[in-house]
């Protein structure tokens, strides 16, 4: 039978149909074999992550910072175990959760409530309990979950820096943060080398991220960071910590005070403080107890602004990071330039009257005092203003600012600490008129750092080069092996040796006969020059800077100390009287702690101690001849012939000219007599004070005595002491002129 065109046409569409659903079929079938291509082949390894990522647990193990060490390798800053708590909130039972809440808040005293909150979660398996928690907590938090049988908390090893001696060395140091990243000092200069390389836990976990009952377990262990051994010896900053403390207390200093011991060959910083400083065991809470009630008095947006400030302020590192009016200490780079450039001699003369016109400025010396003809010596001794404007017109803009960039006073001096200014504040010689050459010439007008200032006095007394400042002497790894290693580096010679050993000389008599007689040390012979700035941008047109700069030994200098009071509100404002003391104390101390002799001078060797002869045995007219033999005086106690007894005891040390009591009878009761007050007075009615109430004096204070007085004593008024004991009595000289730099007083 014959096809009908109707059936042809169904069997073709039938056809057609079969073809096009083959052909989707095919393309379908097409992209689904590309697509696990991608995924299998070329996108394996994201997605391999993707998956690994979802069935590990990625737990970091912090590194633990290097430790800072001083030069003798004793530890500042270590690193100190301690836990992080967290929990997994939906891996703790509901009936936990009220039991285990209370637990932790009583033991890492924590709020309750906080805790609970964070336990009842459910939708997060990740909650910070306490970060930091000591050994002893960690291990309370331990025991109760294991007591508890509770599940879901999570105590993970950390590390925390400490800081072994509290605040020493606060400013140096610095602090870190929370996440062990250095905030400030060496910790935020040498962050990259100190913090190390965290380490790894990976552990398997579920859909839901919960621990899986598996083996799998990756451990890829820290790396601690490097340890930096500085230049600071632990015993000078000692020295210099404690006597800017008294400085800052005695002399109620408003804004701080600085102090720096360099080694003048080198360029090593020995010593280096900012008072008062803080904590940096707890550096966000406010050290000064003053300041702290300040802010704690304030509320809201204003109490936030002053705690921050405050904070600011006690991390601030002045003695690097500030710039300031280096006032009469300058006369010691305008000198040395000068004579430097032959553009003064040191017989070379100058008239200090009653003021000096510069371009009809008039200008006078501290107190409008006229110290009539002058040499370079005596103009630095004096501290003459007048004298040190005619040095400075002598050698000229020019050679004046060629100087002050040639000792490095332009930009910073590159020490590794943070926080240095890169420019300090300074007329280019096409800016300084006459005026401006006047005032920077006797130390105002520019503005450095006192980092500046002591490495410019080291370049002018070490042979006239001028050193690379340091603090770190050597980075080592966590193995011990050597990273790197500093040396002391030349930066330029600044001037000759021949003028550095004038300059020596100088200063010297500063010291001796000069505005600086308070840093005179006995049996060492210490230079300086002294320095009372005005400072210029504040807004109390009274505010000072009292500041000394001395070296040690002045024939074959060593150190420099550097001492600034910044706005001291004392008797005065002389650096001269409040900071050469200072400057002293560290002078004599250091000296002392290196073992350098002393060596006196015959008027020294006078008020030098001596070991008292044994006299016990002997009779009262020989005791007493040999006694004044040895220096001392005796007086008899009894009335026998021999002497039995004495005191002071054979061998024990007494101030020449001091009397030694000799005991003629047995069973005598020795005799005490009761210290009087001695402070405030002159060395004559000291000594006479004391030897009325039978006790000896050893005076300690500037060779010439003339104009000083008592400032402390070693036993204080009213103790009881035996007859003929010795008290020792410091003595200041508080008549010292004020070398006080002010820019410009109008007759």
């Amino acid at each position: 039978m014959q096809k009908t065109p109707r059936a042809a046409q169904d069997r073709g569409m039938k056809v057609r149909t079969r073809l096009v659903a083959g052909f989707f079929a095919l393309v379908c079938f097409g992209v689904l074999i590309l697509r696990l291509w991608q995924l299998q082949v070329t996108e394996y390894d994201f997605y391999a992550g993707r998956a690994s990522g979802q069935q590990l647990r990625d737990s970091v193990v912090p590194a633990p910072r290097g430790d800072i060490l001083d030069a003798a390798g004793e530890a500042l800053a270590v690193s100190a175990t301690c836990w992080t708590i967290r929990a997994l909130p939906r891996e703790m039972a509901d009936e936990h959760v009220e039991p285990a809440s209370r637990a932790l808040a009583e033991i890492l005293e924590l709020d309750y409530e906080d805790v609970f909150a964070k336990l009842n979660d459910r939708k997060s398996n990740d909650k910070l309990i306490l970060r930091r928690a000591p050994k002893e907590k960690a291990d309370a938090v331990r025991q109760a979950c294991v007591e508890g049988g509770w599940q879901g908390i999570v105590l993970l090893e950390d590390t925390k820096r400490w800081y072994p001696q509290g605040d020493f060395a606060a400013s140096l140091l610095g602090f870190t943060n929370v996440d062990n990243d250095g905030l400030a000092g060496i910790e935020l200069k040498y962050n990259s080398f100190l913090k190390g390389t965290d380490g790894r836990v990976l552990s398997a976990k579920n859909a839901w991220g919960y621990d899986m009952p598996t083996d799998y377990d990756t451990y890829i262990a820290p790396v601690q960071g490097n340890s930096l051994q500085l230049t600071i010896e632990s015993s000078v900053q000692h020295y210099l910590e404690k006597y800017l403390d008294y400085a800052v207390k005695e002399h109620n200093v408003a804004a701080r005070a600085i102090g720096i011991v360099m080694e003048v060959d080198t360029g090593r910083i020995l010593a280096i403080a900012t008072k008062p400083d803080y904590d940096p065991n707890e550096p966000r809470v406010i050290a000064d107890a003053n300041v702290r009630a300040q802010v704690d008095a304030l509320e809201g947006e204003e109490r936030k602004a002053a705690l921050q400030l405050a904070q600011q302020t006690q991390w601030r590192n002045k003695a690097v990071s500030d710039l300031y009016e280096p006032g009469s200490v300058f006369k010691l780079i305008t000198c040395s330039a000068a004579l430097d450039a032959g553009a003064v001699t040191p017989s070379s003369s100058f008239h200090c009257g009653g003021a000096y016109l510069v371009a009809g400025i008039p200008f006078h010396c501290a107190n409008h005092r006229s110290h009539g003809s002058q040499t370079v010596a005596q103009a630095l001794a004096n501290s003459c203003n007048q004298s040190f404007i005619q040095i400075g017109q002598r050698l000229g803009k020019d050679g004046f600012c060629d100087y002050f960039a040639a000792f490095g006073l332009q930009g910073a001096t590159g020490i590794d600490l943070p926080a240095e200014p890169k420019k300090s504040e300074f007329y280019t010689a096409d800016r300084m008129g006459p005026v401006e050459l006047a005032s920077c010439a006797f130390g105002q007008s520019s503005k450095i750092t006192p980092i500046q200032m002591i490495t410019a006095v080291s370049a002018i007394v070490n042979g006239g080069k001028l050193m690379q400042p340091y603090i770190v002497e050597k980075i080592t790894d966590a193995d011990g092996r050597v990273v790197s290693e500093m040396e002391p580096t030349v930066k330029r010679q600044v001037i000759r040796p021949e003028t550095s050993a004038t300059m020596c000389e100088l200063m010297e008599g500063v010291v001796n006969g000069g505005s600086g007689k308070n840093a005179y040390v006995a049996g060492y012979r210490v230079g300086g020059k002294t320095g009372t700035s005005q400072k210029l941008d504040s807004e109390n047109a009274e505010a000072r800077i009292a500041s000394f700069v001395g070296i040690a030994p002045a024939d074959d200098p060593k150190i420099a100390v550097l001492i600034a009071l910044d706005e001291p509100h004392s008797f005065t404002t002389s650096g001269g009287a409040l900071a050469a003391p200072v400057a002293a104390q560290v002078i004599e101390d250091t000296l002392q702690y290196y073992g350098v002799q002393r060596q006196y001078t015959p008027e020294e060797q006078q008020r030098l101690e001596a070991q008292v002869p044994g006299e016990v045995g002997r009779t009262l007219e020989a005791a007493a001849a040999e006694l004044q033999d040895s220096g001392f005086a005796a007086k008899v106690v009894g009335g026998g012939g021999l002497v039995v007894s004495q005191y002071p005891a054979e061998g024990e040390s007494l101030t020449r000219g001091s009397t030694v009591l000799l005991y003629s009878e047995e069973g005598l009761e020795q005799a005490v007599t009761t210290v009087p007050a001695a402070t405030g007075m002159t060395l004559a009615e000291v000594t006479s004070l004391l030897h009325a109430a039978g006790l000896n004096i050893k005076a300690e204070g500037p060779a010439n005595m003339e104009g000083a007085v008592a400032v402390a004593q070693s036993s204080p008024e009213g103790e009881r002491l035996p007859q003929g004991a010795l008290v020792t009595v410091t003595f200041y000289d508080y008549t010292v002129p004020a070398d006080e730099d002010v820019l410009m007083i109008p007759d």
